[in-house]
């Protein structure tokens, strides 16, 4: 069952283009008109092979790049009339990232890795270590606090990431392919989690090229030559 809270979307995009080397030979139609709403609270899962616009898709939402065309909102703000630094201030505030590649400092703990974010915006010491210990914690790996990531399977290092994610409590988590480097087992565990943490009230967004890894969301969206497609 959907754990969806609100009736407004947190996501939105209506007939979204990006085009790269637009005019030139080398032009290509990444996506093409695409339109959709992602409710606050949803677990969406967005589906597609490789060159699909899939991974596009995903650096629009999450305000990495911007579109050839059309609108997108996330949280009710035009993300078209921001310009690049009230784009990183939005996603900041609202967005989490969690990616295949689990991206630790070696040489950091978990608990200083998942507390770095908030060095970057004067959070004090204390605070950070307190946010930092919450976020482990809300991922079931506050015992590891301590562990470096040489110290951590592969999946307690994805649960240290996805800690990280979290440390600026956004209302948005965008996972990229987060189960890929991981065996079939930890990648179950973790979308477990994700489970967990929409049912917590988390907006959870889930790139894929896997439809047994999409089956854990509550909605898919299937991508295909840039366009938005039904089953």
């Amino acid at each position: 069952m959907s754990a969806v809270r609100q009736t407004a979307p947190v996501i939105e995009f209506e007939q979204l283009g990006k085009v790269y080397a637009p005019g030139s030979a080398a032009e290509v139609v990444a996506l093409d008109g695409v339109s959709g709403r992602i409710q606050a609270g949803e677990f969406v899962a967005i589906v597609g092979p490789s060159g699909s616009g899939k991974s596009t898709l995903m650096n629009l939402i999450g305000c990495l790049d911007t579109p050839s065309s059309g609108r997108y909102r996330c949280g009710g703000v035009d993300v078209s009339q921001l310009d690049a630094s009230e784009r990183a201030e939005l996603r900041r505030q609202q967005i989490g990232f969690v990616f295949q590649g689990f991206h630790l400092l070696p040489r950091m703990t978990a608990l200083e890795n998942v507390a770095l974010p908030l060095t970057y915006v004067g959070v004090p010491r204390p605070q950070r270590r307190e946010r930092a210990t919450a976020a482990l914690r809300a991922v079931g790996l506050a015992e590891r606090a301590a562990h470096r990531p040489s110290e951590l399977s592969g999946g307690q290092q994805q649960r240290v990431a996805i800690a990280r994610a979290l440390i600026n409590r956004p209302a948005i988590l965008l996972a990229d392919e987060p189960t890929g480097a991981l065996d079939s087992q930890t990648g179950e565990e973790i979308l477990t989690l994700f489970e967990q943490l929409r049912l917590a009230g988390h907006t959870v967004i889930l790139i894929t090229h896997d439809p047994a890894v999409a089956n854990h969301a509550d909605r898919t969206l299937y991508m295909h030559d840039g366009r938005l497609r039904t089953p």
